[in-house]
């Protein structure tokens, strides 16, 4: 099963990014960071990706006020296979060039990325893991019993990144749970859950 509109939502939000520079060390989510040569500070980077927003994103907007409340959001959109309700679950661009970005560890020694070029990468891993999904167990029962996550998330300023979350599923026509990595990092932030990355080990 494919799923185009999403793939194309996603790819057009990455329209501003930076093309891939040299090879850096692996970061969380299928995006790549490290070092990256710039003859501008950080600050001047963000600056002009900023700039390319059309909006200035203040809070995080279309997310879930608990961690279990996201999670089933994700797994209800995937067993009913509706392919719009990923997106607003999402990160958005403007929430990642002003609310994110600014205050991760990207910004700084040893991780230090350009913005748009860890956007893109977070974006194109999302694409390939929501594909990839759908294609196993899209508009399918999954017979979800729940989920586990690391006990302390990664605090980054205001924000708060839970990396390596699993859930336990059991679609139906098998003998046996499964536990898997079906999404990518969750983000919190004054209350507020989206998901960081739709990344996942299909």
């Amino acid at each position: 099963m494919r799923i185009p509109t999403l793939i194309v939502l996603l790819v057009l939000t990455a329209c501003a990014a930076e093309p891939p520079g040299r090879p850096a060390a692996q970061a969380p989510d299928g995006a790549r960071a490290g070092v990256v040569d710039s003859i501008f500070p950080i600050e001047e980077e963000i600056r002009r990706f900023q700039a390319t927003l059309p909006d200035t994103a203040r809070r995080l907007i279309g997310g879930e006020a608990s961690r279990e409340a996201l999670i089933a959001r994700f797994v209800r959109a995937l067993e009913q296979a509706d392919s719009a309700a990923f997106a607003p679950m999402a990160v958005s661009r403007a929430e990642f060039g002003f609310l994110y970005f600014p205050e991760s560890r990207f910004t700084r020694k040893p991780y230090r990325t350009k913005p748009g070029l860890l956007w893109a990468q977070l974006v194109n891993a999302s694409s390939r893991g929501v594909n990839r999904a759908f294609e196993r167990y899209g508009g399918k029962p999954l017979g979800f019993t729940g989920f586990d996550c690391p006990a302390e998330p990664a605090a980054e300023g205001a924000n708060r990144v839970w990396e390596g979350c699993t859930v336990t599923i059991r679609p139906a026509g098998t003998d046996s749970a499964r536990t898997l990595h079906l999404f990518g990092s969750l983000l919190e932030r004054d209350g507020v859950w989206k998901f960081l990355s739709f990344s996942n080990d299909l």
